[in-house]
């Protein structure tokens, strides 16, 4: 699985903590995502699944977990990026503040898997 890390890098204990929780391996690429928020997002999300430098076949077959950037519309964005280019939903590692801790902590609190949250939402509609 590769992990393409729009975020703060992970430390050894959130990894450590990545791995428990997936059944293969995983290889990290950090990837910057400050942007212009003058830009139009589209564009922006071009450019960032572009900096993940996957070839169209590797979209469509490489098993992704995406760690999206902080700021929502720019995740969003990215995400129907990525979708597009894969045809389905990757999976979101999901990091969270660990509570009462000071300073400020983050842990891996889930690895979700989107297309599994959307084709159960289909029932709902």
């Amino acid at each position: 699985m590769l992990l393409l890390n729009y975020s703060h890098p992970l430390n050894k204990e959130q990894i450590a903590r990545l791995a428990a929780l997936l059944p293969d391996p995983v290889a990290v690429r950090d990837l910057a995502s400050q942007v212009d928020r003058a830009r139009p997002l589209d564009e922006v999300a071009c450019e960032l699944a572009d900096a993940a430098g996957l070839s169209p076949m590797e979209w469509q077959t490489t098993p992704l977990l995406i760690n999206p950037p902080a700021l929502a519309p720019v995740a969003l964005a990215l995400i129907a990026e990525v979708h597009g280019r894969c045809g389905s939903f990757p999976a979101l590692l999901h990091v969270r503040p660990v509570a009462n801790s000071t300073p400020t902590r983050y842990e891996v609190g889930e690895v979700l898997n989107l297309q599994a949250v959307r084709e159960a939402a289909r029932g709902r509609r």
